[in-house]
């Protein structure tokens, strides 16, 4: 489905991400309300987590802490003098 006839939602996001950019808010922490009706919104400091930021986070954040801390484990290994991860050898 190439072109349907929908309206420009690219303003309304613009003005969420840019109230949230002015209030400080990390950008995964964004949550967009364009579907809610004008007086349902409240101020950007009520807008929650979005609801996939531990889904996309959590695994980034295993991968980032566990390979920093094999890194550190293996060069530690290596100024000691060794060469591989377990044995002595």
């Amino acid at each position: 489905m190439g072109l349907i006839n929908a309206a420009n939602k690219v303003p309304q996001h613009q003005r969420v991400y840019q109230a949230a950019y002015k209030a400080h808010t990390r950008i995964w922490k964004i949550v967009s309300r364009i579907g809610l009706k004008a007086a349902k919104r409240g101020p950007i400091d009520e807008m929650t987590q979005n609801p996939r930021s531990n889904v996309l986070l959590t695994p980034y954040l295993i991968l980032l802490w566990g390979t920093t801390g094999a890194t550190m484990y293996a060069m530690g290994r290596k100024v000691l003098g060794y060469n591989t991860w377990f044995s002595e050898n």
